[in-house]
């Protein structure tokens, strides 16, 4: 399994995955509590015209578990993925980010735009967690530690999946493997890619320095990372687009994979 060290400070193996060897390079960054599967409907679409990379943050997928605290942190996570970017040797890229993937690709771009050729943001903001939110979630993160995922299956999904897929009887296999199958392998440990997401600085006052082409994929229903959220980085983002899916959760990649592959597929043809 092809894995890679990153980070002086806080080291740690990230588990990535390569598909295609054309001359750009697309690097997927997941959401919270996923992998790079959540990407594999836009890897299929974009491997035969471009280098793709996916890989799995700290602590999810099949990286690895480092020790909890300050290496979760949102700022530290988006050191780990500049430097898989340069250890991998990948120039400027197209970044793909979805929700904590997004937070990555915000960082990347306002602070490092060599690295970013492009930026694709799906159902993600720039703003700290709301109070409500971080109280809900550290509770949920006390019980997980003790219990495991189970007991917190249901909330868990009213928050990441939409009603529209949840209850499409033409694609139960898809809500099967991620209401179920993928939030039931979670492991305990989960809980620290989860503190470190909940206690995220807000970075508005850094996204006007974002100048690379941007795309802004917003679900209609996302409850995690609201309309209002998506809104807000495109008019702080000179120049960007935003799209809104109606009827998408929080897991657009997943839900509207259709409409997220047209949506993706388009802007980067707008590119050349």
């Amino acid at each position: 399994m092809p894995k890679i060290k990153v980070n002086d400070k806080y080291p740690v193996e990230l588990y990535y995955e390569e598909y295609g060897d054309g001359p750009e390079t697309v690097v997927f960054s997941h959401g919270l509590l996923w992998s790079r599967k959540m990407f594999k409907y836009q890897i299929d679409m974009l491997q035969s015209e471009y280098r793709v990379i996916a890989y799995d943050h700290r602590g999810q997928g099949l990286s690895e578990v480092t020790e909890a605290g300050a290496a979760y942190d949102m700022d530290n996570l988006y050191e780990d993925a500049k430097d898989l970017i340069k250890k991998l040797e990948l120039g400027s890229v197209h970044w793909m980010g979805l929700s904590m993937g997004g937070f990555m690709g915000q960082r990347l771009a306002a602070r490092d735009p060599e690295l970013i050729k492009s930026l694709v943001l799906m159902n993600t903001g720039c703003a700290p967690e709301t109070f409500v939110n971080k109280f809900k979630n550290n509770m949920m993160c006390k019980g997980v530690a003790f219990v495991g995922v189970a007991p917190f299956r249901a909330e868990t999904c009213k928050i990441m999946f939409g009603k529209k897929f949840m209850k499409n009887k033409e694609r139960k296999e898809d809500v099967k493997q991620w209401t179920r199958d993928e939030l039931l392998a979670l492991p305990k440990t989960i809980v620290r890619a989860v503190y470190g997401v909940n206690r995220r600085k807000g970075i508005e006052e850094e996204i006007p320095n974002i100048k690379c082409p941007t795309l802004i994929l917003v679900g209609g229903a996302d409850k995690a990372q609201p309309l209002p959220l998506g809104k807000k980085l495109n008019q702080l983002i000179e120049g960007s687009q935003m799209e809104i899916i109606p009827g998408t959760g929080h897991t657009g990649s997943i839900e509207s994979y259709e409409q997220y592959n047209e949506k993706i597929s388009g802007f980067l043809k707008s590119l050349k």
